[in-house]
């Protein structure tokens, strides 16, 4: 009997997390099995508070029929605050084979309620500014002692601010920017820490560091104080001894604070660092802090503290600079090889009162010198006063920087070698997928769409990570959403970044630009409010689990019904400000927006958002907004074709993005589709076969020719290598996606001083067709997660193979062709088990397809074997399969 296996256990969807504070997490597992067509049919799950699940059981499900594997909620005893949960998982299936018992994960909650925070005030430690008007970092500190052995020890911490946290000298654990970016008002992160290999009986102490970050720094093009003008501090130690008792240390009145070497911390800006003012020791017990003031309390409210809710932040690889040389002007500069977020650690020995100044930039002007035009009023610079103390390390701690290119000053072009490296700085999701194909050049471009999220994914989805902006743009958000959950897992991002959409949400349901929310930049346009629609329902369809509509549903609908308030025609949007297809190439000279109509664009994401709300309400069982919702949207369906539509099927806009949305929403008669796209690919075809599509239209364009018998041009757009087109910045040698098509322009010269990101992820949404299309791996809504998945390749252009795998909630996907010398290709399909998939291979049929030289009629686990129009159609079971389709 062949064997099953449990594996790659998760709690809400991250593995062993520790300090989360939701009562009904959710419970994943995978299955490995070499038969193909495995199902689970029971399970059993067992949560328990020791390793050995021995004694009295917190949930044992005993053995329970069902196929569900993902998002499974937990259903035992009352949670309790501040204990690890251990978890096993074993599972039948459908040959009756019973696997064994999983190997235990755990998570581990954290402070179920707000009073269990009593033990710990807001404190705060002022200091004046300097004559710039910046403040120093402030240094925090609590010295005690423990009198028993420690058997574990936690740290609760948050800030009104940016925090680093210090036990006996080291750092509590290796993530940074905490407590990220949320709408601190109505939410704010805490973190927890284990502690306890950090602590000994006898004397202690935690250590503090606490600048201004997102709370209190510049931000929205450096305006200031923007959540509010203190920074604060609130930590609490929890300890339990070894005997069974327990002791709370939490910050109040008595810890003691001052200044120190970090003078200042700007996360536009940059960090003035004066290695001559170290307090050595200062977060050690034996330090001396007699000299220090008291610390403040500050009255702020406990309400908002919520559990650390994704990833964190952290440093996740380090780059060596591949090379150190002079520019014309004389500068020394360093060049990474890569446009990367994160900073640069370096390691310098100099007399003391020698400044190291360092400078970043993305790109490197015409004549080869250091450009830093683009990052407008971001300064981007790190300052570090040396102490003469032999070698010195530094790298910065409350700031970021977005760079290829560093610039060193201060010290001989000699001394750089070798001590200088970039630390490479993100929200540490897991990896999910991998595209390859013939093509060096597209693969450079996957390649350059994953560094372009890796860079903007921090903490929060950002437009940029380099100017004075790296603010979270819904408009941007929504276009690469699908693109995201190919290369990275998404759900615990997003999902805590909507949370803060709702929160941030106006009362007549408006959603504002940003999310977190700056009111300088504005709100309710079309195709960036629409995020509040389209990024629930593409996690739901993505990782199969409901919860991220039932918490979105209400956010969903007030963004619909905000639409619908406006102006004086209910089905259409036609009033307000929008953004339009932003940066699209047919945009009038000096505009940054789009030829085509803003109300067209605006009633167009009105229909998509309304039935996304359709489907939501179908999904969560709210039957009578079911069928609201999907009246709703037909009427704006309707009203859209009666508006932009001339009576012989013509767009009244004759645009490459007007036919992109109103083919890709459905919005056309269905009679007329097929002659609206041979438009669309006409009208591509006349402009040179390029695109002029800006951030509206670009992530829809090769989907909506592909689906309507147009792939070749998809591909002749795909490949091309002259502006405009994706390999273009390939071509000029981009490492991450632009957000202007042609930033640098053919003469090297820039597009502008004023707007030129270099890394950008919005054009990175092809990552979207060039897995769900070229390579073929796509989720279905009726079965998400990839429960049900859509396995249909689109062979075409000049390529020769084209590979790409995908670890889903259930286990890794693959979908793989390569041309045969006789015109034909071979498939390699992966399916994992307790998923299923649909399959389509195009110009197939049974006379020439084979799985392993076998028919597919004799073949295991294939079923429902169909020859259609397109090709042959048929549903495969888990298992990898091999076909081959001969001409």
């Amino acid at each position: 009997m062949a064997e099953i296996e449990v594996y790659g256990l998760s709690c809400n969807t991250r593995l062993n997390p520790v300090g989360i504070d939701d009562k009904a997490p959710r419970l994943g597992w995978k299955l490995r099995s070499e038969r193909r067509g495995v199902v689970q049919e029971a399970y059993r799950i067992q949560v328990a508070e020791n390793a050995a699940f021995e004694g009295g059981l917190a949930w044992d499900t005993e053995k329970l029929a069902g196929d569900r594997s993902v998002a499974v909620t937990y259903e035992g005893e009352t949670l309790r605050s501040r204990t690890r949960y251990f978890y096993r998982v074993k599972v039948w299936a459908n040959q009756g084979e019973e696997s064994e018992w999983s190997p235990a994960a755990y998570f581990e909650t954290g402070l179920l309620s707000g009073e269990e925070w009593a033990g710990a005030d807001w404190i705060s430690y002022a200091l004046p500014a300097n004559e710039e008007g910046h403040e120093p970092i402030a240094y925090l500190r609590k010295a005690f002692s423990l009198d028993r052995p420690v058997a574990s020890a936690r740290i609760y911490a948050t800030a009104l601010g940016m925090y680093r946290l210090f036990v006996n000298g080291e750092t509590a654990d290796d993530t940074s920017l905490n407590p990220g970016w949320t709408s601190y008002e109505k939410r704010l992160q805490y973190q927890t820490y284990d502690v306890t290999a950090l602590l000994r009986e006898g004397k202690n102490a935690i250590g503090f560091m606490l600048g201004n970050g997102w709370y209190r720094g510049g931000l929205g093009w450096k305006k200031t104080g923007n959540y509010g003008d203190t920074r604060a501090a609130l930590v609490l130690l929890q300890v339990r001894y070894a005997d069974g008792t327990e002791s709370i240390i939490g910050s109040d009145g008595s810890w003691r604070g001052s200044d120190g070497a970090l003078r200042w911390s700007e996360i536009y800006d940059g960090e003035y660092y004066d290695a001559r003012l170290e307090r050595k020791a200062w977060s050690r017990a034996e330090f001396d802090d007699s000299e220090w003031g008291n610390a403040s309390s500050y009255s702020h409210p406990k309400s908002a503290l919520v559990a650390q809710e994704s990833e964190p932040v952290r440093i996740v690889n380090t780059i060596v600079p591949v090379s150190v040389w002079t520019t014309p002007s004389g500068e020394t500069l360093l060049d990474m090889g890569q446009n990367l977020v994160g900073w640069v650690r370096f390691t310098v020995r100099a007399e003391a009162g020698t400044v190291v100044t360092v400078r970043h930039a993305e790109v490197l002007d015409k004549h080869g010198n250091f450009y830093t035009g683009n990052l407008r009023a971001a300064k981007q610079t790190i300052a570090y006063v040396c102490s003469g103390d032999g070698e010195e390390t530094f790298e910065p701690s409350f700031t970021f920087q977005g760079f290829r290119y560093v610039k060193i000053e201060g010290i001989a072009p000699e001394q750089v070698p070798g001590r200088f490296v970039g630390c490479v700085l993100t929200s540490d999701l897991q990896a999910a997928g991998q595209f390859r194909c013939s093509d060096p050049m597209i693969n450079k471009l996957a390649d350059n769409i994953v560094w372009g999220q890796i860079g903007n994914f921090v903490d929060v989805p950002t437009d940029c990570p380099q100017r004075d902006e790296r603010l979270g743009w819904t408009g941007d958000a929504q276009a690469f959403v699908r693109a995201s959950t190919y290369n990275r897992n998404v759900q615990t991002f997003f999902a805590k970044w909507l949370r803060d959409l709702a929160a941030d949400q106006q009362p007549d349901g408006g959603v504002p630009h940003v999310i977190p929310n700056l009111s300088i930049a504005g709100a309710n346009s079309a195709a960036w409010g629409d995020a509040a629609a389209i990024v629930p329902w593409v996690l739901y369809e993505r990782y199969g689990d409901e919860r991220v509509l039932r918490e979105q549903y209400a956010s969903m609908k007030g963004w619909v019904e905000y639409i619908r308030a406006q102006g004086e025609n209910e089905f259409l949007w036609d009033t307000g400000f929008h953004f339009g297809d932003w940066l699209g190439l047919d945009a009038k000279e000096n505009s940054y927006i789009g030829a085509t109509p803003r109300e067209l664009i605006a009633t167009a994401f009105y229909a998509h958002s309304t039935g996304l709300v359709a489907k939501s309400a179908s999904v969560l069982g709210f039957a009578d907004d079911a069928a609201k919702y999907a009246e709703l949207r037909d009427n704006v369906a309707s009203a859209f074709r009666a508006e932009y539509v001339t009576p012989s099927g013509r767009l009244a806009s004759p645009t490459q993005t007007a036919y992109a949305v109103a083919l890709m929403f459905d919005l056309l008669e269905e009679g007329t589709r097929q002659q609206a796209a041979d438009r669309l690919a006409k009208l591509i075809e006349e402009a040179g076969n390029q695109l002029t599509t800006g951030f509206v239209g670009t992530p829809y364009l090769c989907h909506v020719l592909t689906r309507f018998g147009h792939a070749d041009l998809a591909y002749k757009l795909l490949e091309r290598r002259e502006y405009p087109s994706w390999l273009y910045p390939v071509v000029k040698g981009a490492t991450t996606i632009w957000e202007h098509w042609d930033g640098i322009k053919p003469d090297g010269s820039f597009w502008s001083d004023d707007m030129n990101s270099y890394n950008h992820y919005a054009y990175g949404a092809i990552g979207d067709w060039l897995f769900g299309i070229v390579a073929g791996i796509d989720a279905d809504a009726s079965e998400p997660g990839y429960k049900r998945i859509q396995i249909r390749p689109v062979p075409g252009g000049s390529l020769k193979f084209a590979d790409a795998t995908l670890e889903s909630p259930y286990g890794e996907i693959r979908a793989a062709w390569h041309r045969r010398p006789d015109g034909g290709f071979d498939y390699n399909i992966s399916v994992p088990a307790n998923a299923a998939a649909n399959v389509l291979l195009q110009g197939a049929s049974k006379a020439n397809a084979t799985e392993s030289q076998q028919s597919l009629d004799a073949a295991r686990g294939i079923s429902n074997v169909e020859e259609t129009a397109e090709g042959l159609a048929f549903s495969v079971g888990s298992g990898k399969y091999r076909f081959t389709v001969k001409r």
